[in-house]
């Protein structure tokens, strides 16, 4: 998958870090240590390490990914960021892929 969002709470800048949802690669999520988790009353579930998000984005780097944007929503902060496909990579998503659907 070419892009990834990570993020933190603003009084959390040294962890613990948000870094996929329960559709994430399962390889990325690895190499980056990520526990998966549903916090009582989400209906989803989340991949986060207690990480900084500085030690993610390095990580993040040495995986071949870049910073594309950042921003702030309310009390979070939020980096969105992209890798180049190959031109060998066939990426196609699951036919299956669940996206928002209620509980």
């Amino acid at each position: 998958m070419p892009y990834v969002l990570i993020s933190t709470q603003i009084r959390m800048e040294v962890g613990p870090t948000m870094v996929g949802d329960e559709h994430s690669d399962v390889n990325l999520m690895n190499y980056l240590g990520a526990i998966k988790r549903n916090m009582l009353g989400n209906h989803f579930w989340e991949y986060y390490v207690n990480d900084a998000p500085r030690i993610v984005l390095d990580k993040l780097e040495k995986y071949g990914y870049r910073v594309i944007s950042m921003t702030g929503v309310g009390q979070t902060l939020v980096w969105c960021l992209h890798k180049e496909m190959t031109e060998n990579c066939a990426f196609l998503p699951s036919q299956n892929t669940a996206v928002n659907h209620p509980a």
